[in-house]
């Protein structure tokens, strides 16, 4: 998460070669929440820092009016993690990995951006992440998932005749089974969201996401009703320079909260882009 602010609403130019993107992003946390939001009895850590190199080609043809393009994006995960799990005061288990692998492959095989009116964009696109990455499941965390995921998403972004741009994204995640350990994962639904002023081509404001899980999680080890659905929020500054023929930027520092059944920490990230 985390990974649009401002912006969500529109896509790349038409260009020969298209866009080549780089995203780079540091999360840390040592609080584990459980399902009435308070911390687990147990010391945990996680630290990870990731590169995700993408491509995206914007064509000038049009899908139901809308101009279309696809791409995709291959990330690197480092992650570092430990774990004790502590009952009556006494640690029962624990556990600590560090690893550095490709993650999951994300594919983009279609984007659609609509303008209706000046300084409003829309997007529609689908996303599909194929298990490519690497995966043990006797590890701790791990970069791959070890199923497949398919995301529709949609961004919306306006901007004012004063400069005042209000950007919004949802994206819906439908999880397969993780065979390996009969796990699947429930329906997970983010929205990321930005509020800020333009000054030529900066725009600083406030970002952040909300996440929240529709659906049980589904294990034959899990009873009825125990379907550890997770929600946080997160929020913080944010700033971007995009202007036509130069490498654009955005950056932002999140602050997580209201976590449940998940971790809560920090989120720092950088993307920078250059169409050719």
């Amino acid at each position: 998460m985390g990974t649009y602010e401002f912006g969500s609403g529109f896509l790349p130019p038409s260009t020969s070669h298209g866009t080549f993107g780089i995203r780079t992003a540091y999360y840390s946390t040592d609080n584990l929440m459980i399902g009435d939001g308070s911390p687990s009895n147990n010391d945990f850590s996680l630290d990870v820092l990731s590169v995700g190199v993408a491509y995206i080609y914007m064509t000038d043809k049009r899908f139901l009016g809308a101009r279309y393009g696809f791409g995709g994006v291959a990330p690197f995960f480092d992650m570092n993690a430990s774990l004790d799990v502590n009952a009556n005061g006494t640690t029962v288990f624990e556990d600590d990995t560090n690893v550095f692998a490709q993650a999951d492959l994300q594919l983009l095989p279609v984007m659609l951006e609509w303008q209706p009116s000046p300084g409003m964009g829309i997007t529609a696109q689908f996303q599909v992440q194929a298990p490519t990455g690497d995966y043990d499941e006797d590890r701790l965390v791990n970069p791959g998932l070890n199923h497949w995921a398919f995301s529709p998403i949609v961004g919306i972004s306006y901007i004012t005749s004063g400069g005042f741009e209000l950007s919004t994204l949802s994206q819906v995640d439908i999880n397969t089974r993780n065979h390996a350990t009969d796990y699947r994962n429930g329906i997970e639904y983010r929205n990321e969201f930005a509020l800020g002023q333009h000054f030529g081509p900066w725009t600083a404001g406030l970002g952040g996401y909300y996440y929240n899980q529709f659906t049980d999680d589904e294990s034959p080890n899990l009873a009825d009703g125990d379907g550890n659905r997770a929600k946080v929020w997160a929020a913080g500054p944010a700033l971007s320079y995009v202007e036509p023929g130069k490498p654009a930027f955005w950056v932002h520092a999140y602050k997580e909260f209201g976590a449940e059944n998940r971790t809560e920490g920090y989120n720092l990230a950088l993307r920078i882009a250059y169409s050719f």
